[in-house]
């Protein structure tokens, strides 16, 4: 069972920031949150999905704990950089599987029956990644509005939160970033 947000904020102050030890001590607590956040993700995903949510929990708990040095302010800013590591698995999988679907080095061989819709959400997370990069370069806040609102399904409450900003500023960037995103991925 999760502690209530304020004791996981407690307790993640009182780690002393220190990579594996602190991700560690505090990933019983949210396990299964990440698991609801990744559960969330990989619903948008195509069906038969490699990653399982397990999985990704766990790819990303790898990636928390690579981390050299993190202050953890609280449990929104704990959930965002999860959110943050499960984007780039999510990217880095679909970008090995469409080099393996070309082919990853190895000779071109016909199939019979048509895969055309397996790469269909690959392309999708990838054009709506390339958007996101596009979007940063303009105002990075939006792109990290979008990403934890699409990433981690947080809040936008939990958004400012973590943002350090008012919620109506969460809100303007978050109505601009959904224009932007629109308008990018309908051409």
């Amino acid at each position: 069972m999760t502690p209530p947000p304020g004791d996981i904020t407690a307790l993640l102050l009182q780690l002393d920031g220190s990579g594996q030890n602190a991700v560690d001590r505090i990933f019983p607590y949210v396990y299964e949150h990440l698991k609801a956040i990744a559960r969330r993700r990989l619903r948008a995903e195509r069906e038969g999905h490699t990653l399982s949510a397990t999985a990704l929990v766990h790819e990303a708990y790898f990636k928390l704990v690579d981390q050299e040095r993190v202050d953890w302010r609280n449990r929104a800013h704990f959930f965002a950089v999860a959110a943050r590591a499960m984007r780039r698995i999510l990217i880095d999988h679909a970008i090995a599987r469409k080099a393996a679907k070309r082919g990853g080095g190895q000779p071109f061989i016909t199939l019979m029956e048509d895969t055309a819709g397996e790469d269909s959400n690959a392309d999708q997370l990838l054009a709506v990644d390339e958007a996101l990069t596009r979007l940063r370069a303009l105002d990075a806040r939006q792109e990290r509005v979008v990403e934890l609102r699409f990433f981690a399904g947080m809040k936008l409450e939990e958004i400012a939160e973590v943002l350090q900003v008012s919620l109506a500023s969460v809100n303007r960037d978050w109505r601009t970033a959904r224009a932007f995103l629109t308008t990018q991925l309908a051409g």
